[in-house]
């Protein structure tokens, strides 16, 4: 199995959904990525200036999304539903009297 890090852009759009502040953002994009502070802050900011430009609400075309499998399918929902079983009452029930006593 191979395993590709994220890219700069792709950590700091995970760090922008994950935390508000530029710094924490950047931690958690060099973190992502294994890079150091200093090159990763300059992305982030530069993402954070064209957040604050465009509309609060962005189209889902904008977003970056890492595909699950290689044939580029959505991402799919598991629910997991408890069902409570019917409580088992067992009844203790003394010996029998011994009769040979």
């Amino acid at each position: 199995m191979r395993r590709e890090p994220p890219t700069v852009d792709e950590a700091v759009a995970a760090a922008q959904d994950l935390a508000d502040d530029v710094e924490q953002q950047v931690e958690i994009a060099c973190g992502l990525i294994g890079l150091g502070p200093d090159e990763v802050r300059p992305h982030v900011v530069a993402a954070a200036k064209a957040a604050a430009a465009r509309p609060a609400h962005r189209p889902l075309e904008q977003r970056i999304l890492a595909p699950t499998s290689p044939n580029r399918a959505p991402p799919r929902a598991v629910i997991v539903e408890r069902r409570s079983r019917p409580t088992v009452v067992v009844e203790r029930r003394s010996r029998p009297l011994d009769q040979r006593r």
